[in-house]
């Protein structure tokens, strides 16, 4: 697990042993959202109002429901201030994942987004499942393999793309989606699951720390890891996010790896963030 390549949070390349687990093919889709909420009424953290005492200082009439969309720049800008294409949205959710007026009627196999930790955790309730372990969630995606990329040693072998992710000059030109695809539209890893890698950044149960623990031996995963399945709308609760997404490109962002993770806080919803479930065996 890990990396010593690349950046400073996947170190050091380690052991680690997992039990037997069972995991989602693809991430879950705009269709299975809707039915979850369909059958619970259940409500996202984007949908619901902002408490102030998250956000010390802050004006209020700024806090209203809403998520951070993705909105291409006109040209090159800064690739260190994330803010020159990310724009809070109000009304922006699940539902609606560029703002009031969008929709995923005609999404129903993409991945869901604008997706919150609590909001996949009651998902996984629903379901029958959990949200997976970092490791549980690495292992899966290395399909079998010990390659630089789940698929082999480039990234995109012979010319072709192998997941959604930027294809072109972030974040201003881009050959390929822009955008989540549906789930299953690049090939399968070795285990045959799909979209591992790109299309949008999947949530796991860990808490962020910047550096993998070390020990003398293979650490042994908690499975479920039931002291971290606590979910809060806090905007200080990090924890990792797997897989890269649509806008990971060589240029700003080369998480579209199996050993890449970054952090988001609980309370985050953006475009590119969604999650699949796990189960214990």
């Amino acid at each position: 697990m890990g990396s010593d390549r690349h950046y400073p949070e996947e170190r050091p390349r380690h052991d680690r042993r997992v039990a037997p687990f069972a995991i989602e093919r693809h991430p879950v889709t705009n269709a299975r959202f809707a039915r979850f909420v369909a059958e619970t009424g259940y409500r996202t953290v984007a949908e619901e109002p902002i408490d102030p005492e998250d956000f010390p200082g802050a004006d209020r009439a700024q806090l209203v429901p809403g998520a951070l969309v993705f909105t291409p720049t006109d040209g090159p800008v800064d690739l260190g201030d994330w803010s020159r294409w990310w724009r809070w949205v109000p009304g922006a959710c699940w539902r609606s994942p560029r703002g009031p007026g969008s929709g995923v009627d005609d999404l129903p196999g993409h991945p869901v987004v604008q997706i919150a930790y609590r909001d996949a955790q009651a998902y996984a309730r629903w379901a029958g499942r959990r949200l997976p372990t970092e490791a549980e969630w690495e292992y899966a995606a290395w399909g079998g393999r010990s390659t630089e990329y789940a698929w082999g040693a480039e990234l995109r072998p012979g010319g072709r793309a192998m997941a959604n992710t930027w294809q072109g000059r972030f974040p201003y030109l881009n050959e390929g989606w822009g955008s989540t695809s549906p789930v299953g539209t690049y090939p399968a890893n070795g285990f045959g699951l799909y979209d591992m890698i790109g299309n949008v950044w999947e949530r796991v149960v860990d808490v962020f720390v910047p550096r993998h623990p070390v020990a003398d031996g293979p650490i042994v995963d908690a499975g479920g890891r039931p002291d971290l399945l606590a979910p809060t709308t806090s905007p200080r609760v990090m924890r990792v996010t797997k897989g890269g997404s649509f806008l990971c490109a060589p240029e700003y962002c080369r998480r579209y790896r199996p050993a890449a993770r970054s952090a988001q806080s609980d309370d985050s919803a953006t475009g590119h963030l969604g999650f699949r479930c796990a189960a214990d065996l």
